[in-house]
């Protein structure tokens, strides 16, 4: 029998007082709920160097972005709150993929991302919630070979919608962002399930 699906949950941000860490939080309460082993990663606390391939021939991979390496292959899924910055996503969110695509030996070609499933959010101060930086996100992580989920939130006024213990106001708007975690949890519990299936009737 499959154990619990594992999904890594994080923002690209930060920032202490992070809208997105906020949100994502609340969608990785939706996962556990749902029977998934969430690990929770702050990007602040790995800290990386920008990408230069100057620096990583003379270096090699820094030791934060093997953690991050694997963390991303330890787990089947990931949570992503993707602020949005002059349309786009984050440096520091583009930053992380550039180093977690960097082959290895011994690991297979994007390893960190193909196969992975991956639902998408963001929050925004803005009207549209960060809604165009996941445009972006989307586009990227498909391309590693992430399977990104249609459903994912925007959330708009994120300076407005929070209260003191960093939940939202609106229980119809927290129900939807819990859904989204448990969503995925149920999608990967599903595709754990399609092999012994195929074993038993093959």
């Amino acid at each position: 029998m499959a154990g619990k699906p594992r999904i890594l949950a994080f923002a690209g941000s930060t920032r202490m007082g992070s809208f997105n860490k906020k949100l994502v939080k609340i969608a990785a309460s939706g996962a556990k709920a749902a029977g998934a082993e969430v690990t929770h990663l702050d990007l602040r606390d790995i800290p990386l160097p920008q990408y230069d391939q100057d620096f990583e021939d003379r270096e090699g991979l820094p030791a934060h972005a093997r953690k991050l390496k694997d963390l991303m292959l330890a787990h089947q899924g990931f949570l992503i709150s993707s602020p949005e910055y002059n349309s786009s996503i984050s440096g520091v969110l583009k930053n992380a993929i550039d180093w977690a695509s960097r082959p290895v030996p011994g690991e297979g070609s994007l390893a960190c991302f193909s196969g992975k499933t991956a639902v998408l959010m963001s929050a925004s101060p803005g009207m549209l919630g960060g809604l165009r930086g996941l445009v972006t996100l989307r586009s990227i992580l498909g391309n590693l070979g992430t399977l990104v989920l249609p459903d994912q939130i925007a959330v708009a006024k994120a300076g407005e919608v929070f209260n003191e213990n960093g939940l939202l106001k609106n229980s119809k708007m927290e129900g939807s962002v819990k859904k989204l975690g448990a969503d995925l949890t149920r999608i990967l519990l599903k595709l754990q399930a399609e092999p012994d299936q195929t074993r038993l009737s093959g």
